[in-house]
């Protein structure tokens, strides 16, 4: 078993985009009783919206926003979720090294709904974008994680709880 630091986030939720990263980890920090960080709303905080940024400034200077926003959350006591795409810097497969981290999965049937928003820049040509995308992470999400859990079926309190158990597992 790899050596896991008592330091910083408690888990890190990572995995495709629509899997309910954002939605389970509110829920397991409730049940874990520590505070919820989503990157992505970090981002979004302070520099606006996503698919802006991506207009204007391009993917690269996201990028390195969210490498920073990721560097800072993952040295906080929570459970922190990241953006589909935060894996894709080395220094962050780094820094996961030393987490608990646990994968969502979602099927792309049961994705599609959920990915309808217009709101994630990288998908704005739908379900075959979602799927090139998915499938070119993957090795990395599999990679990075000690657990994953597929939240196409059931519901999120259930994949909560889920990962809870396996965290007391772990101590």
């Amino acid at each position: 078993p790899r050596r896991v630091s008592d330091e910083g986030a408690v888990v890190v939720l990572i995995g495709a985009p629509g899997a309910g990263k954002t939605r389970t980890g509110k829920r397991v920090a409730r049940l874990l009783g520590v505070p919820f960080i989503d990157t992505d709303k970090r981002i979004v905080a302070a520099h606006g919206p996503i698919a802006t940024i991506f207009e204007d400034h391009g993917e690269p200077h996201f990028r390195s926003i969210e490498r920073e926003t990721v560097a800072e959350a993952l040295r906080e006591r929570a459970v922190v979720t990241l953006g589909g795409g935060a894996v894709l810097d080395p220094r962050t497969q780094a820094d996961l090294a030393e987490k608990r981290v646990v994968q969502l999965t979602v099927s792309a049937a049961a994705v599609e709904k959920r990915i309808a928003t217009g709101k994630r820049p990288l998908l704005k040509d739908g379900i075959d974008a979602w799927t090139a995308i998915v499938t070119a992470r993957q090795p990395i999400y599999d990679r990075l994680s000690q657990l994953s859990v597929d939240t196409s079926r059931q519901p999120l309190d259930r994949v909560a709880q889920r990962i809870v158990n396996w965290l007391e597992k772990q101590d």
